[in-house]
């Protein structure tokens, strides 16, 4: 696993290695935002956001922001995790609340967001990599808690696989991030969302008149 070492040793020396206290404090200043939002507007964003429009829109944003944080963002302030403040966590966790609205990438948001505050890329991808861990916990833990009246016996191994096979995603994809920022802009990913949001937009205008006409 990427960073298994480093997480072990994280979670085993909290009580004695400041930066290991610090690393988890500003996991927790980062998820909590974002975790209070989403518990309270759940419903509201589900009802209201949860449509084609809204993603393509959101697809199109997300590219043009990040275009703008390449271009404007002046980085490097923090060069790696453990040189983090808590400030800088909150910047994120801010930042990741944004990934509520559909379209949004979490992943994205928080790297753009980190950038923006002054991470490194590479200290900002990885951050948002150990950010990851509790969000799929509590998203997990969540679903449960909130499903649990419907659930017999053989669904908590669909649950299980889900939550696997979404942490082994996320692995597969900051393996790639982490190699790939070192050398390249995320510019490349801002024109695939803009231009990708873009085809979403025109077909959903036109879907009507394209069935009509057919």
């Amino acid at each position: 696993w990427i960073y298994r070492q480093r997480l072990r040793d994280t979670l085993l020396n909290c009580n004695r290695d400041p930066q290991a206290r610090r690393l988890i404090l500003n996991l927790a200043i980062a998820f909590f935002p974002a975790a209070i939002l989403g518990f309270i507007l759940h419903d509201q964003i589900t009802h209201y956001l949860f449509n084609p429009t809204t993603v393509a829109i959101a697809l199109v944003l997300g590219g043009i922001v990040i275009l703008l944080v390449e271009r404007y963002a002046r980085t490097g302030r923090v060069q790696s995790v453990s040189e983090m403040t808590w400030r800088d966590a909150l910047v994120v966790g801010l930042a990741q609340s944004v990934s509520l609205i559909p379209g949004v990438s979490r992943s994205g948001a928080t790297i753009m967001g980190g950038m923006l505050g002054g991470l490194s890329r590479f200290a900002a991808t990885e951050f948002s990599f150990f950010l990851a861990i509790p969000i799929m916990f509590a998203a997990t833990g969540y679903s449960l808690l909130k499903e649990w009246s419907h659930l017999n016996a053989t669904d908590i191994p669909v649950f299980a696989v889900g939550f696997v096979a979404a942490f082994l995603g996320s692995l597969a994809v900051v393996r790639f991030l982490i190699a790939y920022v070192g050398q390249n802009s995320f510019a490349p990913f801002a024109w695939y969302r803009i231009v990708f949001g873009g085809l979403l937009l025109v077909y959903f205008h036109y879907h009507p008149w394209i069935e009509k006409a057919g």
